[in-house]
């Protein structure tokens, strides 16, 4: 349920909603909006709730939240969320850049690509420490060590580090050296995972399972805005299908969707999206047509001979175009770059 709140509520009248909403056995979650409180009691809804808080002073009217994803709607949420995490902010007018080989390969690899992607615009550093990887015997990143590498090139620069945490035990240590904490694809569902994320109370970039529908999407936001933590980001980085000119199929009808959907930032992956170099700089263009919030791209000095994903991987003189190209396709949309 939303408890809609008078635009001249007080406080006293707020907490006195939130403290009934706590007597029924909901959880109250108070949303100061610029012009008006909402109050979203979250809970196994039932037959005359609306009549026992519609009464309340300071109330304008009580509304069902419809969609299963109660925190995430935008039916409770309006406004925008917009993350920050350092360098980077996702969400508002500027669009996040976040960019990155896809494995931390040495701590002079990771500092030295770090420097040339601030220099070109990227507001944040991606980079694989620990890495799912379908065959046992591929690269599967360097660990603790790479977490360090990270926080060095950090230092360096000053870009915000995203990186993936594999499994709810490695939360900790991972929070001690990122900014942000992504959920890879393929651990979409593992809900223990979601939950550690969001006890951590740092910023998590979910991305889309590579089957997943969209409401499954964001049940699996739920999961972390559940634990309290707000700063949520979703990332669609495409889904399988019977195509296969590209690695995945990369479908920007979600971007708007999910606008609609919620309030959560949305960021577009094209690197995992295409699986090909060549089309990601095109992908990029669209995404930020289509009204993504950010970028996610992986970047490496020499692909070819790159630890992990160098088919998917653009140089920095390509990155340097794409980000010129996005640049004036951002200035049509209303947005910064």
């Amino acid at each position: 349920m939303i408890v809609v709140m008078k635009p001249d509520a007080t406080e006293a009248q707020i907490s006195h909603v939130r403290d009934h909403i706590s007597s029924l056995g909901l959880q109250p979650q108070v949303i100061v909006g610029e012009h008006q409180t909402v109050i979203a009691a979250i809970g196994q809804e039932r037959p005359g709730l609306v009549e026992a808080l519609e009464p309340a002073e300071g109330v304008v009217k009580v509304l069902p939240i419809m969609a299963p994803y109660k925190r995430a709607s935008s039916e409770l949420k309006t406004e925008r969320t917009v993350v920050r995490a350092g360098s980077l902010e996702v969400g508002g007018k500027r669009i996040g850049v976040i960019a990155g080989p896809c494995s931390v390969e040495s701590e002079e690899q990771i500092v030295s690509i770090t420097r040339k992607l601030k220099e070109l615009g990227a507001t944040g550093l991606r980079g694989g420490a620990y890495k799912p990887r379908t065959s046992p015997y591929s690269f599967q990143g360097h660990k603790v060590d790479g977490l360090k590498m990270l926080a060095t090139a950090r230092a360096e620069t000053g870009l915000a580090i995203v990186t993936e945490v594999m499994a709810p035990e490695h939360v900790p240590v991972v929070a001690e050296y990122a900014d942000v904490l992504q959920i890879g694809a393929r651990n979409m569902q593992n809900y223990q995972l979601l939950q550690a994320v969001g006890d951590s109370g740092k910023p998590a970039f979910l991305k889309r399972g590579m089957s997943a529908t969209m409401e499954e999407f964001l049940l699996a936001a739920e999961y972390i805005l559940d634990r309290g933590n707000e700063n949520v980001m979703l990332c669609e980085r495409g889904i399988r299908a019977f195509e296969d000119h590209t690695r995945f199929t990369l479908p920007l009808a979600s971007v708007p969707y999910l606008q609609m959907k919620t309030h959560l930032p949305v960021v577009v992956d094209p690197s995992h999206g295409t699986g090909k170099a060549a089309l990601v700089p095109a992908m990029a263009r669209a995404a930020i047509a289509a009204g993504a919030d950010g970028l996610m791209v992986e970047v490496h000095d020499d692909p070819e001979h790159a630890m992990s994903d160098g088919a998917q991987t653009i140089t920095p003189e390509a990155f340097a175009k794409m980000m010129a190209e996005c640049r004036r396709v951002a200035e049509a949309v209303d947005r910064i770059l």
